[in-house]
Order: C-alpha cells, then sequence, then structure tokens
C-alpha cells in the first residue's frame, strides 16, 4: 500500500512547486520515493527533527531547500513548510512555523 502526500494548505503546496526548477524536480522525485518506500528515506534525503518533525533535503543547481514534514496515521505524510536555505544552520523561525503547524495537524487528526 502506498503512502499519500498531503499539504499543511494549498499556499504550502504552491509554494513547494514554486521552488527554482532544480529544486522543485528534486522535490518531485523524493517525494515519488516516499509514496512508494515511506518518509524515512534517509541521510541525505531526510533528516529527524525530534518529537515526530523532519525534513526532506532538496539541493540542485540553483542551491538549497527544505521541506519540513510529519507522518500521520494512515500513511499520510503531510508537508508543513519550505524554505530556502541561505545559511548552514536552520533558522528558528522557519523551525517554529513547521513546529506550529504540526501541533495543529496532529491534534486536528488525533
Amino acid at each position: 500500500m502506498d503512502h499519500r502526500i498531503e499539504y499543511y494548505s494549498e499556499g504550502v503546496q504552491e509554494e513547494i512547486l514554486a521552488l527554482p526548477d532544480t529544486l522543485a524536480a528534486r522535490y518531485i522525485v523524493l517525494t515519488r520515493r516516499m509514496t512508494a518506500v515511506g518518509a524515512n528515506l534517509g541521510p541525505p534525503h531526510t533528516d529527524a527533527f525530534g518529537d515526530g518533525l523532519f525534513e526532506l533535503r532538496l539541493k540542485g543547481a540553483d542551491g538549497i531547500a527544505r521541506v519540513f514534514f510529519c507522518t500521520l496515521i494512515g500513511r499520510r505524510i503531510m508537508m508543513l513548510h519550505s524554505f530556502i536555505k541561505k545559511s548552514q544552520k536552520t533558522p528558528m523561525r522557519e523551525l517554529e512555523i513547521a513546529r506550529k503547524r504540526m501541533k495543529e495537524v496532529k491534534d486536528a487528526n488525533s
């Protein structure tokens, strides 16, 4: 049974699909793999941030981007937030947005 990709909002989906071409292409390749084998693709593609929050790591000729996601019951993978990475460390603001959205999604699905 395949996993299903869902989005926190239509805006999140549009932001992800509006990433520069090489990053959007990488996103499509990795999410296809996630639907087939599950959310944990392992390094260097995914990384855990604790408490059920994960990041999908996108790298291409256009730079580096991250997409935060969590998993839900029923083989659902919820894309929460994306951003273009401009520094080595993940900005706290981006992490807080993802954590807040994850809490909303988990609370609504429990």
